[in-house]
């Protein structure tokens, strides 16, 4: 099995592209300033990933940024801290300042040359705009969470996929899923037969940070931790083809 035996590589964005977890940290700061305990970054993050998974789960036609905004309140409770609902507001759109990761772009840029790059993410579009912007690559596809109507890990997403990538000649074995998550992505990837490939981010922290415990552990096919380590290993097979 190789990088290059696939034509499209589907991705999923925050976590992986965008460095989310920082954009949730530094948007909850009026919270975590206002609250009577200390509480570590993981805290504040596994806190993040229980309301926004439960909260997807209930409401999946919600928009992400509508989301956000409910989940900052429910953190808010959690916590003992009264907010408004314009302050949940405005973290509901705080996509908008989330950072990419720093090699996302140039290793974008160099996968662009060699396959289709296709987006899976559970975002509304608006908000994706400005992450996309700071990806600085044109993606072949963009397919969100507010164009299916549900949330990864969803087998929905998955298959809204699968179906418009065919219509664009792309087959199940033409995608490799690229992505951090394994509760959001790796686990229905598998489930769907689908080639996938890790990002670890998170190598060097434990746990799952901003999103869910996965459970049994998903199998994945490649493990890079990096964006840029995944282009070098792809620049290093072709070198050697």
């Amino acid at each position: 099995m190789r990088l290059s035996d696939y034509k499209v590589l589907t991705f999923d964005v925050y976590g992986t592209l965008i460095d989310w977890e920082t954009g949730m940290v530094n948007g909850l700061k009026p919270l975590t300033d206002r609250v009577g305990q200390s509480l570590s970054r993981d805290q504040v993050l596994e806190a993040h990933a229980y309301h926004e998974s439960t909260t997807q789960r209930q409401t999946p036609a919600k928009s992400y940024s509508e989301l956000l905004a409910v989940v900052y309140k429910r953190i808010a409770e959690e916590w003992g801290i009264s907010v408004g609902w314009d302050e949940c507001e405005v973290y509901g759109q705080s996509v908008a300042n989330w950072p990419a990761f720093p090699d996302s772009a140039e290793a974008l840029k160099y996968l662009k040359q060699h396959y289709k790059l296709v987006v899976l993410s559970n975002v509304d579009n608006t908000s994706f705009a400005f992450s996309n912007a700071k990806l600085e690559v044109d993606f072949d596809a963009v397919y969100t969470a507010g164009d299916v109507g549900s949330y990864k890990p969803s087998p929905r997403n998955f298959e809204y996929m699968i179906n418009n990538l065919k219509r664009l000649g792309l087959e199940k074995s033409d995608i490799l899923h690229t992505a951090e998550s394994m509760f959001h992505d790796h686990a229905p990837a598998n489930e769907f037969g689908l080639a996938n490939c890790w990002i670890y981010r998170r190598h060097d922290q434990e746990g799952f940070g901003a999103t869910m415990n996965p459970g049994d552990m998903p199998k994945y096919d490649f493990q890079f931790n990096s964006m840029a380590d995944m282009a070098r290993a792809h620049k290093a097979e072709i070198a050697a083809s």
